[in-house]
């Protein structure tokens, strides 16, 4: 039990996990408590916008659902990734490893506790680009959801640029 406790990288991840966890639910009180988004978005410029969405499904509005079973089971699904990686993160041999792991926790526990306060999760940034005759819209998401992503990204960075990286033959 202690190996998944106290590996080498394992409290630099678990500090990026919570910083990570911190800034999400912050930004979401300020938001829903300090604006009125959901009456009244807010133009950041002319790419983003502050809006207020109430995402019953998981990333990118996949598998929407009111009923409480189905809430149920999206956080199980949500606890049971959460250990995995945190399993990971306890074996992490650098500390890119763990940083992403712990923005992949950090996101996944911020979009847990709105699901478990609010039965939904709150997204709130809005990208859209248009020109002349084209208009494109991306989903809204959180900085939970771009904690996700960044961790995502550092990991696959990780596996296939990284020191340990597998090198062709």
């Amino acid at each position: 039990m202690r190996q998944y406790l106290c590996g080498p990288f394992t409290r630099f991840g678990f500090l990026v996990a919570v910083g990570a966890c911190l800034v999400d639910q912050l930004s979401k009180l300020y938001l829903l408590f300090g604006f009125d988004l959901a009456n009244h978005p807010t133009r950041l410029g002319p790419f983003f916008d502050f809006v207020l969405t109430r995402n019953t499904g998981i990333s990118y509005g996949l598998f929407q659902t009111t009923a409480v079973l189905g809430q149920w089971v999206l956080l199980g699904f949500k606890a049971a990734a959460v250990v995995l990686l945190w399993a990971w993160l306890a074996k992490a041999e650098n500390r890119l490893t763990a940083l992403s792991l712990g923005l992949i926790v950090g996101g996944a526990v911020g979009n847990a506790i709105d699901r478990l306060a609010y039965g939904w999760v709150v997204d709130f940034v809005f990208f859209h680009v248009s020109g002349a005759n084209w208009h494109f819209n991306w989903y809204v998401f959180n900085l939970a959801d771009v904690a996700i992503v960044a961790g995502v990204v550092g990991l696959l960075y990780d596996s296939l640029v990284g020191v340990r990286a597998a090198k062709a033959p």
